[in-house]
């Protein structure tokens, strides 16, 4: 190199060093890894916005600076790079030890040293004040100021998805309008402020009594509105889960309220309809509910109503029954009548106890009319512990009677009450207060018992069977049992259904399943009784095919106690006549 070159060269690496390095001038941390993820190089704004001297960060994971909860994020990105998916970009919670986590978004590619040796180029800039006005955004256009509650688009939007979510599953939903009633004398009379305190202690209240998935908006004023997704695909048992919680809402809303140094009491009217996709649209809807929060209103505040009528109608009907059952344990109003159970010759060998109602203005009422209501409000348990004690007095009251045939006594037995921790100990007091003959005592589970825990259930039998008590597996059949369950529980007898004996004359499946049954029966050496006989005919085939007890109006409708033991008194009679 002459010596007109080495000037212009000297020239040219002078105006070089006065050319800013553009990795410090825009405005992103840069950051250069090696291939095992190590920063080989980082300009200065990514060495400030990591809390890192530019030198404390060679050699240092990046990964390491990425939140907690976004590493496997991370990884995936790096993971899609390495896979040749090009250049890749996310945002993610960055944590630098020692410092604030903050927003960032990142964009990763993959590039190659002036050697050739694969490196990873990364850009990070911090995004938390954008996304902060972004949800700031969001959150103004979404969701009430005063109560953090979702508004009216937000409250549509998901009213649009429990739509469409009935129209997959069939299941109803719920929309309740709920005003608080004479909210503006509390402004009037305690000014804006405790007001709003108000209705800030009143939405909580009500997300309190939402179950999870369930939604409530503020839709201005003291107007809210609640949406229940996922009820009932029936319509009537829908509403009756909408009246639980609306009557649930009402209660918390009744509660006294602390607005600083004032005491409030008020309460609450509430508007529902119960729906499925095809009933009308959002607004529709939403009408139909207000509608309803304005009869309740009307009928005197502090209430729930219904948009339909009819939907109304059933649901009072079913409170006033409630109602009416819980006043019924205290009248004495449950009785129990019996039915007659027979051997292969039709000789009385015992009874079956079943609960009725005699209600004072409906007349006598079978469990199907009430015993769902039981279930759903508590009383269930307190009906089966009546029905054991008086099924066991009355056993004792029988086996009083010198000459009576020695009768035995099967009660059936729900679901809740062998679920109850104390059910073994209520069946040991029963027997033990009452005196009757455990041997005579006969309990029927059924099969959906079966679906639960086995352990338990067994458990609790083999509890009971050593004292003497024996089990019934009933409507055999028709439920969940299989051959495992049947070789586990400590059975003396089966059931079969009903359904099976009403057509075993008149189609050719029903005898073959009854054959099935008793062969099955006898097979693991257990009993069978055949219910719902009802002529001469089938109980013909019956006894032909191996029943061993039957059950049915053509032997005796369930009656009260004093008729029934003329019954078997008369059977018993007649039965030893035609012996001599």
């Amino acid at each position: 190199m002459n010596q007109a070159d080495l000037a212009q060269a000297g020239t040219a690496d002078a105006a070089a060093s006065q050319v800013p390095d553009l990795r410090n001038i825009a405005p992103v941390g840069y950051f250069m890894l090696d291939a095992s993820g190590l920063i080989e190089d980082a300009n200065l704004i990514a060495a400030r916005l990591l809390g890192r001297d530019h030198r404390a960060l060679l050699a240092k994971p990046f990964a390491h600076f990425i939140g907690q909860e976004d590493q496997a994020r991370f990884a995936q990105l790096c993971q899609m790079l390495r896979d040749g998916g090009g250049p890749q970009s996310c945002e993610l919670r960055v944590a630098p030890p020692g410092h604030p986590a903050f927003w960032a978004h990142l964009i990763v590619s993959t590039t190659r040293s002036v050697t050739g040796v694969p490196l990873v180029m990364l850009l990070l800039s911090d995004i938390t004040e954008h996304r902060r006005n972004a949800e700031e955004i969001y959150r103004l256009a979404y969701y009430d100021p005063l109560t953090g509650l979702p508004n009216r688009r937000l409250l549509l939007d998901r009213l649009h998805q429990v739509m469409l979510a009935s129209s997959r599953n069939g299941l109803h939903g719920a929309l309740m309008f709920m005003d608080l009633d004479h909210f503006k004398l509390v402004n009037d009379r305690l000014g804006h402020d405790m007001g709003d305190l108000l209705l800030q202690q009143v939405s909580e209240r009500l997300k309190s009594c939402l179950r999870e998935g369930d939604s409530v908006a503020r839709m201005g004023g003291d107007e809210f509105v609640l949406l229940l997704g996922a009820l009932s695909s029936n319509g009537a048992e829908a509403a009756n889960q909408a009246k639980v919680i609306a009557e649930k809402i009402l209660t918390a809303l009744a509660q006294p309220y602390h607005l600083q140094e004032q005491i409030h009491s008020g309460t609450a009217s509430l508007g529902i309809v119960v729906f499925t996709d095809e009933q009308g649209d959002a607004e529709m809807l939403l009408k139909s509910a207000d509608a309803a929060m304005y009869q309740a209103k009307n009928a005197g505040r502090n209430q729930a109503r219904f948009y339909d009528p009819a939907m109304q109608a059933a649901v009072a009907a079913r409170a006033e029954l409630e109602q009416d059952m819980r006043q019924a344990l205290l009248r004495h109003e449950f009785v129990l009548h019996y039915q007659l159970q027979v051997d292969k010759a039709g000789q009385p060998i015992g009874a079956e106890a079943l609960l009725r109602w005699n209600h004072p203005r409906q007349g006598l009422l079978a469990p199907a009319s009430f015993i769902s209501l039981a279930e759903e409000s508590g009383l269930v348990l307190v009906l089966s512990q009546w029905v054991l004690e008086s099924a066991c007095a009355q056993l004792v009251e029988w086996s009083r009677h010198v000459g009576d045939v020695l009768c035995a006594m099967a009660i059936n037995v729900n679901t809740l009450q062998f679920a109850n921790a104390d059910f073994v100990a209520a069946i040991t007091s029963a027997l033990a207060t009452s005196g009757a003959n455990p041997k005579l005592f006969k309990l029927e589970v059924t099969e959906s018992m079966l679906s639960g825990k086995m352990t338990d259930l067994v458990g609790k039998m083999n509890a009971i069977r050593a004292l003497g008590v024996r089990f019934e597996l009933d409507d055999f059949g028709t439920g969940y049992s299989s051959l495992s369950h049947l070789k586990r529980l400590p059975l003396d007898q089966l059931k079969m259904d009903q359904s099976f004996v009403k057509d075993v004359l008149n189609n050719d499946t029903d005898p073959a399943i009854a054959r099935a049954i008793v062969a099955l029966g006898h097979s693991l050496g257990l009993k069978v009784i055949a219910e719902g006989v009802e002529t001469a005919a089938q109980h013909a085939f019956l006894a032909d095919i191996g029943c061993d007890a039957f059950q049915g109006y053509y032997f005796g409708h369930p009656m009260p106690a004093a008729e029934f033991r003329a019954l078997i008194g008369k059977r018993s009679a007649s039965h030893q006549t035609q012996g001599d």
